[in-house]
């Protein structure tokens, strides 16, 4: 269960003031949002836990600079957002520079890695161990922007409002984006979801 706002500023104050063993408190309910959010972009798993911690880290040199605007979900997750696309920038860049490797036309095309602990994304949609294995590849092949809008608000459970905060884009995106994603996973996963009860099939339609 998430810190209460009064709580997490309560906690930021104390931080602030030189309680630093107090971060871990403040970070700990949202460890997995920030693994998530860099898997969503990097689609690896020890690049997305070594941008994790570096989010972190940065999070933490920065506290004084969050003035409870935003939630302090939403800040972290800009954070994250930001540093897994630092990354991804150093790994095409780093890509370019390889003229044995490069394909010409295929820049910022990567090979999927898979969600590694889907057990504990609370989804009723994910409850089927093939549905799983379909979802984490299809997921990972999303393009960037409708991967990014697709873990933050069906998998991280963000609203609208923070969703577009955190990815600097306005609501109205944030929308078509997220219902392009929904339609992009469907039609890959839909041999399996005819054989879904409705209320299982509803997950790529319903309004949060």
């Amino acid at each position: 269960m998430q810190t209460s706002a009064a709580n997490e500023m309560g906690l930021i104050a104390r931080i602030l003031a030189g309680e630093k063993e107090l971060f871990h408190e403040l970070i700990r309910p949202y460890e997995r949002m920030v693994f998530l959010t860099l898997f969503s972009i990097v689609k690896n798993e020890t690049e997305a836990e070594d941008g994790a911690q570096e989010a972190v880290i940065s999070a933490y040199r920065h506290l004084s600079s969050f003035r409870g605007e935003a939630k302090f979900s939403t800040w972290l997750t800009t954070i994250a957002i930001n540093e897994g696309r630092k990354r991804l920038r150093k790994a095409k860049g780093a890509a370019e520079e390889s003229i044995d490797e490069r394909i010409e036309g295929q820049e910022g095309e990567y090979t999927p890695a898979p969600l590694t602990d889907w057990r504990e994304i609370p989804l009723e949609a994910l409850e089927r161990k093939e549905l799983r294995e379909v979802l984490r590849v299809a997921v990972a092949e999303l393009p960037d922007i409708y991967r990014e809008v697709f873990t933050l608000r069906d998998l991280e459970e963000l609203n609208v409002e923070e969703t577009a905060q955190a990815l600097g884009i306005n609501a109205g995106a944030v929308k078509v984006r997220l219902h392009r994603a929904r339609i992009l996973l469907q039609k890959r996963l839909v041999p399996l979801l005819k054989t879904m009860a409705p209320a299982r099939r509803s997950f790529f339609g319903r309004a949060r």
